[in-house]
């Protein structure tokens, strides 16, 4: 996965890839011209901005310790942390410091996904009584350090949760281990989350067919979600007329119409890049938190429970809703740094303590909606606010801020930099 980030962070507009960490070296030119250091502490001396966390999953939470301990912003590829307790204290670390930190849980950033969020979020399918979804394919040689649950399941458990804005309350887990590794090479799930919807997942690393499959059937019909080709069709319930007296009492279904919906298809990685690059700059932005990637580890954590004890496991209430503000509690304030806001685009009078900027999103309610913060109580005092570039920054859009270095004289624009780690063991 290392690679793929290096491509896209090389050619992403607003951002300079200053370096990459790997301690074996670049043999294969993955790191794009960046200089290529041995350790973390040598790129954070470089003064970046943000990393990109993507080694082994079992080094998550030392990496990102250290990046937040300097004070250094981080995406960190999926799952956030090898254990529920690692992910804690990566949660944590961050938003004690006030930093920018998200998860790299990519599939958020499908155009089918986001297409069927849209349409859920718009009452299209009405109520959705259950979420299916299939993952497979062979065996990936390159992972070693972790099992299925924890490197393909949590794709499926983290865009079940967000596509309906619904968290887990159960799961019931099985899994095996054919190939003769110490981790599980196949699960099958099935849980309930917080409204009643139904789940289901099937994951595994023994199919030659290789399969991206998400269904969410409702009150009106069906949508499927294929990420692998970014397709996404609806099939429609149709109604069933009878002069059956014994059947005109039972509200069932019949197939009806199938409509597959014309989407634009944008590499998901990337826009993955652009969204937390907008997050680091204090614009609005709809990453994955930490405390979202949190959620998903504890609940692949009561799979793996599950499927020891052959007991169903049930979830505490998450502290935070999965649709909510994706920077709310980690404004974009460091100690040091040296990214000119994109939100500073002229000279403003100096303000006490600082410049301030925008950062972070209005919360949603329960479904994804924006909602005004001000609506919200308990939410803190609103603060005065630069606008941005273009952007005269209307009262329905004010949003807590933060605090970040007055630019340099007549900049209007900068650049972020960035630390890119590469791992041994790419996704």
């Amino acid at each position: 996965m290392g690679r793929h980030h290096a491509r896209v962070l090389a050619g992403l507009e607003g951002v300079e890839l200053v370096g990459v960490v790997d301690p074996m070296g670049d043999k294969n030119g993955w790191a794009q011209g960046a200089p290529v250091l041995s350790t973390v502490e040598e790129l954070i001396a470089l003064g970046i901005d943000y990393a990109v966390v993507a080694c082994p999953t079992g080094l998550h939470e030392e990496v990102g310790l250290q990046l937040a301990d300097a004070g250094v912003c981080a995406l960190i590829e999926k799952p956030l942390a090898d254990t529920v307790e690692g992910a804690r204290r990566l949660v944590e670390a961050f938003e004690s410091r006030d930093l920018v930190a998200g998860v790299g849980h990519i599939e958020r950033c499908n155009p089918a996904l986001l297409s069927l969020r849209s349409r859920l979020e718009a009452g299209e399918l009405g109520d959705v009584y259950q979420v299916v979804t299939r993952r497979q394919g062979p065996f990936p040689h390159r992972i070693a350090d972790v099992g299925v649950v924890k490197d393909l399941a949590t794709h499926d458990i983290d865009l079940t949760g967000w596509v309906t804005g619904q968290t887990y309350t159960s799961i019931a887990a099985h899994t095996v281990s054919k190939s003769g590794r110490p981790h599980e090479d196949m699960v099958s799930a099935v849980g309930q989350l917080s409204d009643g919807t139904m789940v289901n997942h099937l994951v595994n690393w023994l199919s030659p067919l290789k399969e991206r499959f998400t269904s969410v059937t409702g009150e009106r019909g069906c949508f499927i979600a294929d990420t692998l080709t970014a397709d996404l069709t609806f099939h429609s319930n149709a109604a069933v007329t009878t002069e059956w007296e014994a059947l005109r009492a039972f509200r069932g279904v019949s197939e009806g119409d199938m409509i597959r919906y014309a989407i634009p298809k944008r590499e998901p990685l990337l826009v993955e890049h652009e969204l937390f690059r907008d997050a680091v700059q204090g614009k609005p932005a709809d990453i994955c938190t930490l405390r979202q990637g949190l959620r998903t580890v504890e609940v692949a954590a009561a799979v793996i429970e599950s499927a020891t004890t052959g007991l169903s496991v049930s979830l505490r209430a998450a502290d935070m809703p999965l649709e909510g503000c994706p920077i709310d509690r980690t404004r974009c304030h460091r100690r040091r740094s040296r990214l000119q806001h994109h939100a500073v685009s002229h000279r403003v009078p100096e303000l006490p303590g600082g410049t301030e900027h925008r950062c972070g999103t209005a919360p949603g309610d329960r479904r994804g909606r924006r909602v005004d913060r001000r609506q919200r109580s308990g939410a803190g005092p609103l603060r005065r606010e630069v606008p941005r570039h273009g952007d005269g920054a209307p009262p329905g859009e004010l949003r807590r801020t933060g605090r970040t270095q007055q630019p340099r004289p007549g900049t209007r624009h900068g650049t972020v930099r960035l630390l890119h780690r590469l791992g041994r063991l790419p996704r």
